[in-house]
């Protein structure tokens, strides 16, 4: 993998690579080379990626691209590393790895680019260190069943509105941060797409499942919107809100080529207008290269929906909220830190 890398690398201009073994040799290395970006695998003989992430993010902090492996296992530790302080990650090729260089060179190149901008500010990183200590590992759901005399009914309440959020690059700890602020008894249900491969959206799910105190899935098939959930788009697939039956429902949808990234952001914020007022919707874009979600969301805004976009001193990446900002498509700018209360404060 370190010689791939390294070919990779090779052929684009403007690289000075340096190399580790191991995550011991991988510290005395950044010690003294002082890079601009660091890629950094999991698994390693003594001290692994993890281990060495969090050192590095402590001694000597600076950018770091994560390279996974796509099994839900890899997927677990890639959202920890994220969690931890990695900027971004890219998956090892599966099968002959060989054959894979020509889809993984160019992700690789952007994603070490970007990631060779970002400011890696370490009173951030330990204060996400600190909320993510004290914040509670669990939370009690609600059942969703009420007891009348003898017999068992699942209390079912429509969706009036929705919130519409929109991540990418730093996405994962931005969703932490947010969507750990909303209550269970949150009125609305939110619908969240996130640049995520298939194989770590429902991994992305079950975790965010564990610290919410509303209940998180990851959307497999047609599912009702209820108040008082949040639905993760799958990987690797779009999103999109549509009704049936008499009630707004959420439902996974091929990847539409029309469309660069996925889960798009623009195609869910489109689709949800097609079936909501925009006095009903709530979009939020936080941090993440490109500008996915930035003209639905202006669309949305022009039509008075409310439109949170992430500031620029919080975001990993102020590229997807940035971009909504230069549309004047933001009806608020916020903190990672106020996001969480401006959505509460909207729906009252």
């Amino acid at each position: 993998m370190r010689k791939l890398l390294g070919g990779i690398f090779s052929t684009e201009m403007g690289f000075d690579v340096q190399f580790a073994r191991n995550g011991v040799e991988a510290l005395k290395t950044i010690k003294v080379f002082r890079p601009d970006v660091v890629t950094l695998d999991i698994h390693m003989p003594g001290m692994d990626g993890l281990e060495c992430l969090d050192r590095i993010m402590l001694e000597y902090p600076c950018p770091v691209v994560m390279v996974s492996s796509l099994t839900e296992e890899g997927a677990e530790e890639t959202l920890r590393a994220l969690e931890i302080g990695a900027v971004d990650f890219v998956a090892k090729p599966g099968g002959a790895i060989s054959l894979g260089i020509d889809d993984l060179a160019p992700l690789l190149i952007e994603k070490v680019s970007v990631a060779a901008t970002v400011r890696i500010r370490r009173s951030r990183r330990l204060a996400e260190r600190v909320r993510l200590a004290t914040s509670p590992v669990t939370h009690s759901k609600p059942t969703g069943v009420v007891s009348f005399g003898n017999t068992l009914a699942k209390k079912v309440k429509s969706a009036r509105g929705i919130v519409l959020v929109g991540a990418s690059t730093g996405g994962p700890p931005a969703l932490d941060a947010v969507l750990t602020n909303l209550p269970a008894e949150f009125d609305w249900p939110v619908v969240v797409a996130q640049h995520m491969p298939a194989s770590f959206t429902g991994p992305l799910a079950r975790r965010l499942d564990k610290i919410c105190p509303m209940k998180v899935t990851e959307v497999t098939r047609q599912t009702n919107l209820e108040p008082g959930n949040i639905y993760v788009a799958k990987g690797d697939a779009d999103i999109i809100v549509s009704f049936r039956g008499g009630s707004l429902v959420v439902m996974a949808a091929p990847a539409d080529g029309n469309f660069p990234w996925h889960p798009s952001v623009d195609r869910l914020v489109q689709s949800a207008m097609r079936h909501v007022p925009a006095t009903d919707l709530v979009g939020v874009l936080m941090t993440g290269m490109g500008n996915d979600g930035a003209t639905a969301m202006t669309e949305l805004h022009v039509a008075g929906g409310h439109t949170i976009a992430e500031a620029e001193e919080t975001a990993v990446v102020w590229g997807m909220p940035g971009e909504l900002v230069r549309m004047n498509g933001a009806t608020e700018i916020k903190r990672l830190d106020q996001i969480g209360q401006s959505i509460k404060d909207r729906l009252k």
